[in-house]
């Protein structure tokens, strides 16, 4: 046979005693503001709209760039002009690049001189054979399919790259490039992620 027990302690009353014993909590003084601390509270107000006019924003977009030959191509202008009015908004923040693909790549380099990017596709051509002679089991595209994936992960699919009053921050001869790998290329897409302030 089960027995309940109850116990009651003595500081506080049994459920239902409220009835029969009442307590006054008195509630605390209002306080009046002074002049100085609502100049204070104004201040603190002041303060908190300037950091939310500073707080970080974003911006996405992506670009679509034109089917190209095999090669590497500078293609800052291009990006500039998808962009330049999200980017105009930001005073200091990091632009994010993403090739949305993997038998190309985005990379850094020269913007003046052209025989870089000649160069660069004939140092890539060498270092990763292709052909009947190469040892690539992934051919279902065609010779330049696996060399392009090999490619695709030297340099790699994304670039950040600061933001400074506007502007993309790169170097007097920097520029970005996005070098194709394939013989027979489709349109690339590059999705665009501003942060900043």
């Amino acid at each position: 046979m089960l027995v309940a027990l109850a116990f009651i302690h003595p500081k506080f009353p049994e459920r239902g005693a409220h009835h029969r014993h009442h307590s006054t909590i008195p509630s605390p003084p209002l306080r009046r503001c002074s002049p100085a601390a609502t100049t204070k509270q104004h201040a603190a107000a002041a303060a908190a709209a300037a950091h939310l006019s500073m707080a970080a924003k974003w911006a996405q977009k992506t670009v679509v760039i034109p089917a190209q030959r095999r090669g590497c191509h500078l293609i800052t202008p291009k990006i500039l002009r998808e962009i330049e009015g999200d980017l105009s908004g930001f005073k200091c923040g990091l632009a994010h690049l993403f090739l949305q693909h993997t038998s190309a790549s985005l990379t850094i380099n020269e913007n003046y001189d052209s025989d870089v990017q000649a160069d660069t596709e004939t140092f890539l051509n060498r270092i990763v054979p292709e052909g009947r002679s190469a040892p690539w089991k992934h051919t279902l595209e065609g010779p330049d399919d696996m060399p392009a994936h090999i490619k695709s992960s030297m340099f790699g699919c994304a670039l950040t790259i600061p933001i400074t009053d506007g502007h993309l921050n790169m170097g007097t001869w920097q520029g970005i490039w996005l070098c194709e790998h394939r013989d027979n290329a489709s349109s690339r897409k590059i999705v665009i992620t501003l942060n900043g302030v």
